[in-house]
């Protein structure tokens, strides 16, 4: 088996869960240039702007990636809680994330079956199992800045099917670094915005295994 350090990069200096429904609507896109400008601070600057208090090391960064790594996967380090994307060029964009709590994050090898901006959240029955409070939203809630998957979503799959694991926006941004979500990835939602439109359909994502026993967020958004 390949561990983990052998595919990842070397450095030049995920409220949503594996388990949520197909999304089942997008909301309407006459919203969502604002609501883009909405979850982007004014003046952004990628790996300057910190309006959330993150972390520094989880501004998004330009890296070295390692020898043989294809351009256009994706590898999320689970320890560090960092997501790679890879360039063509040998280099590659690092992004703070955070992961699901406990034993919900699932490491693995998937693709990107697709893509959607500012998509429906629909909570599972097993979600709903674990916090009633989801009932509400068992029919579904509409995509906005306020709805767990935020600005974008790209939804992995195996085998041709939908594991209803995503990496995704999150209105949780503090969250980034942590053990926090019901084991989607999660991203600040500019730094998936940003990440969003460099990723193709079908492109390969590494999710690493993460140590047994770390700090989860226990915050508010």
């Amino acid at each position: 088996m390949t561990s983990r350090r052998q595919f990842l990069l070397t450095s030049s200096a995920v409220l949503a869960a594996p388990f949520l429904a197909p999304a089942r609507a997008l909301a309407s896109p006459a919203d969502w240039d604002s609501w883009d400008a909405e979850v982007t601070p004014p003046g952004y600057i990628p790996e300057i702007s910190n309006p959330w208090g993150l972390q520094p090391r989880f501004l998004p960064r330009r890296v070295q990636a390692n020898p043989g790594l294809r351009a256009g996967d994706i590898h999320v380090d689970a320890v560090a809680r960092y997501l790679y994307h890879i360039h063509d060029d040998g280099t590659a964009m690092r992004y703070g994330v955070a992961l699901g709590r406990n034993d919900l994050y699932q490491p693995g090898v998937f693709t990107v079956g697709r893509k959607a901006k500012w998509p429906q959240w629909t909570p599972t029955a097993t979600m709903i199992e674990r916090d009633p409070d989801y009932a509400q939203y068992a029919d579904g809630m509409p995509g906005g800045p306020t709805n767990p998957l935020g600005s974008r979503a790209l939804y992995l799959y195996s085998g041709g099917r939908d594991t209803y694991l995503r990496i995704h926006g999150t209105p949780q941004p503090r969250s980034v670094g942590y053990r926090a979500s019901s084991g989607c990835v999660r991203m600040v939602m500019a730094h998936i915005i940003d990440l969003y439109e460099n990723v193709q359909t079908g492109a390969t994502v590494y999710l690493y295994p993460a140590e047994e026993i770390s700090y989860t967020y226990t915050g508010g958004a």
